[in-house]
């Protein structure tokens, strides 16, 4: 099978779903030995005699609705297992796996490791784009989301988090058991597990908020970045809806990352970036911003990445604007600036695997969105935001659907603007929105 998604190649399946996720685990961090049970709840989309999922670690025993399976294959990142009788189009049944093995990031060409990774003193989980097989089976494509259960024991001296809520946290001698839960339905890429010597730092806010961190991450720059999300989810609250999740927590490690990245209610970050720079600041918007744009609202396909990058780089400069730097417009001259200086690869609706997490379809993107603001005007382009999240929370989405929602909201007919930012190479005039800040109810 060549996959779901030609961006991934190799992973995913369109012939089925899966609805929830109850994972049972237990980690060993001198080992780096993962063992557990996961309960996938299914639903077929067409009639099936067997189904593939996504794992790299090796599995032990498979049921299908109870039944042991006798004929399972696994390999090259991949469990086949043959059902024990067809099962037809629209029916549910539940595949458990057994497993163990010693996870690592999951290499792929052309493309950065992404998945399981020890740290210098526990364990941090990136699984964008093709990272989630590294760890747990799954279907791993962003147009199949699903519940999730996580039960994970490991060493008493190591704190837990998980994309989702928490639920318990029990120990027992030597090790302690986190169990969390997730009711929003997301894709794989965003389950995470991070494991280290943290502490909770709780933030009053509009939603749950916390920061876990190092017990000495709070001397370095801590108010001026991360000491201001409260402010931040407020802002993001009045401007893209209610918070589409139960919780929020900013995970710091005691390593310098490279990169930050967000999961579904959770983003994890190195240290470095707990500073008063904006080049830091931004990034602690950026990632929190994701929780609407990437992670509530989901690109069907990865050539549709812009619709997760542009939206939350734009949510940086509207947060500058809101917090007295500098406008959005003048972000936009900037970034404006510095792409023409540059020859534009592709276009913005399919920038080429190799090519999708590049700065410019981030800067591109949220430039395409600076365009229909200054098109639309301030009250309207808000009222795109909301009502996409509104409409789309928990499902996936594509270009067109974009662009005919721009349409609809407005009124206006807005295919030459999508077509010159979108689809063409060379990069369109900079487009002049209503200087200032933009006014949230």
């Amino acid at each position: 099978m060549t996959g779901a998604d030609p961006y991934v190649p190799g992973h995913g399946d369109l012939r089925y779903e899966v609805l929830h996720h109850d994972l049972t685990l237990t980690y060993a961090l001198p080992s780096n030995r993962l063992e557990g049970e996961a309960v996938l709840l299914c639903r077929a989309a067409v009639q099936l005699s067997q189904v593939r999922l996504d794992l790299q670690l090796k599995p032990s025993k498979v049921t299908v609705s109870g039944r042991p399976v006798r004929r399972f294959r696994s390999g090259r990142g991949s469990l086949t297992v043959d059902l024990p009788g067809p099962v037809a189009a629209g029916t549910e049944f539940i595949v458990a796996v057994r497993y163990a093995g010693n996870p690592r990031p999951i290499s792929m060409r052309g493309m950065d490791p992404a998945g399981w990774e020890e740290l210098e003193d526990g364990v941090i989980v990136a699984s964008q784009p093709h990272g989630a097989p590294s760890w747990f089976p799954c279907n791993d494509r962003p147009s199949s989301k699903s519940t999730y259960a996580l039960t994970f024991t490991t060493a008493a001296d190591y704190h837990v988090e998980f994309s989702g809520e928490p639920v318990s946290a029990r120990r027992r001698g030597a090790t302690r058991t986190w169990t969390f839960r997730q009711d929003e339905a997301i894709p794989a890429y965003l389950a995470t597990v991070q494991i280290g010597r943290y502490r909770v730092v709780d933030q009053p806010a509009v939603v749950p908020l916390r920061v876990v961190g190092p017990a000495d991450i709070r001397p370095n720059g801590f108010s001026a970045s991360f000491g201001l999300q409260p402010q931040m989810m407020a802002f993001f609250v009045a401007a893209f809806g209610p918070y589409p999740f139960s919780t929020y927590t900013a995970v710091i490690t005691d390593d310098d990352l490279e990169i930050p990245l967000e999961s579904a209610a959770l983003s994890t970050f190195g240290r470095n970036v707990a500073t008063g720079d904006w080049d830091n600041v931004r990034l602690v918007a950026h990632e929190m911003a994701h929780q609407w744009f990437g992670n509530a609202v989901t690109a069907e396909r990865w050539s549709d990445i812009w619709l997760h990058e542009g939206f939350a780089c734009y949510a940086e400069w509207l947060w500058s604007e809101e917090s007295g730097g500098r406008s959005a417009q003048e972000w936009a001259g900037h970034h404006h600036a510095v792409l023409a200086g540059q020859s534009q690869p592709q276009p913005l609706v399919d920038p080429t695997p190799a090519l999708m997490f590049e700065d410019w379809v981030y800067k591109r993107g949220a430039l395409t969105l600076h365009a229909v603001r200054a098109e639309v005007g301030d009250d309207v382009f808000l009222e795109v935001l909301r009502s996409w999240v509104a409409r789309h929370r928990g499902g996936t989405v594509t270009t067109p659907l974009f662009e005919a929602h721009c349409a609809a909201v407005s009124g206006r007919d807005l295919g030459d603007l999508f077509t010159a930012w979108l689809r063409k190479r060379s990069l369109p005039p900079l487009p002049q929105a209503a200087p200032g800040r933009i006014r949230v109810p």
